[in-house]
């Protein structure tokens, strides 16, 4: 895998294909490998680009404050690419939505998968599940000190973590991890657990959070917003939102699709992706659910 120098840090990076560029945006629990099967679909007809994220894959985290947007679009400059099409996964969809915001003349479409929110905090009864599975993990208070750098690193608490988040994002709380293809699982366990190692070995760093929860009807760029119906609800809930709120927004509902249909229904997702992709610019789109 290559890298590429932006501002200084050398991120995680891969480039294939001519056309309109699309940047592909990883989710939180993992890195730019879960796009393997967009990257190779889309580079077929567009300029793709997939990148790990600030502290995440082969881009390291790095003391200071930084934002994951400022970091995608200085990639762009330092590709020499004015405009582009996003594509964001989870905290990834968060991403895309900051950089639409605050650069909203290079972003030329939005789509978000399972998308997050910055600064967005989530509903009670999602964070009440998250304390639970931590407490039950940690109740000795050692995430705590994994998160503070003051405890060296258990790697069956590594494995713990990303197992825990197969199973209640990935495969979703009303679901089983036996439903998801078993390669599928094995890779979003090896990008995970080298998340939470990144997390509580890497420099601390603070990232700064843009208001874009609370500008969302500035952000007229065509947007597909899907979402995986077996999803946490409350990021299920959070995608209806986003539908409502993007001025220029189409919703799509995927059945029996947990937090990452990237990876689970990949050719689902590559079509999907191709013919949004290559709408006429000028398609207006409705804020309600196609599917």
């Amino acid at each position: 895998m290559a890298t590429i120098e932006v501002g200084g840090t050398a991120f995680g990076y891969d480039e294939a294909g001519e056309g309109p560029a699309v940047v592909l945006l990883h989710a939180a629990l993992g890195d730019r490998r879960m796009w393997d099967a967009q990257f190779t679909e889309l580079a077929a007809t567009h300029r793709v680009i997939r990148y790990d994220r600030r502290g995440f894959g082969e881009t390291r985290g790095e003391a200071g404050e930084h934002a994951h947007y400022e970091d995608l679009l200085a990639l762009l400059d330092a590709r020499g690419i004015e405009q582009a099409a996003l594509v964001g996964a989870s905290m990834g969809g968060a991403c895309a939505l900051d950089a639409a915001l605050a650069a909203p003349e290079r972003i030329t479409r939005l789509a978000l998968l399972g998308s997050g929110l910055t600064g967005q905090p989530w509903p009670d009864r999602m964070q009440a599940d998250i304390a639970r599975m931590t407490a039950e993990l940690f109740p000795d208070g050692r995430l705590a000190r994994y998160e503070t750098r003051e405890a060296e690193i258990d790697p069956a608490d590594v494995r713990a973590m990303a197992e825990a988040n197969i199973r209640y994002l990935v495969a979703g709380p009303s679901r089983d991890v036996s439903v998801l293809p078993p390669e599928m699982v094995k890779q979003v366990r090896e990008m995970c657990e080298q998340v939470y190692h990144h997390d509580w070995t890497t420099p601390q760093w603070t990232e700064r959070i843009p208001d874009t929860r609370h500008r969302l009807a500035e952000i007229t760029t065509p947007a597909l917003v899907a979402i995986g119906k077996a999803d946490a609800p409350g990021l299920v809930e959070l995608s209806t939102h986003l539908a409502k709120s993007l001025p220029q927004a189409q919703l799509v509902e995927l059945d029996d699709t947990g937090h990452l249909p990237s990876m689970e229904h990949p050719e689902k997702v590559n079509e999907l992706l191709q013919k949004f992709l290559s709408r006429p610019q000028t398609h207006e789109l409705g804020g309600h659910p196609v599917a």
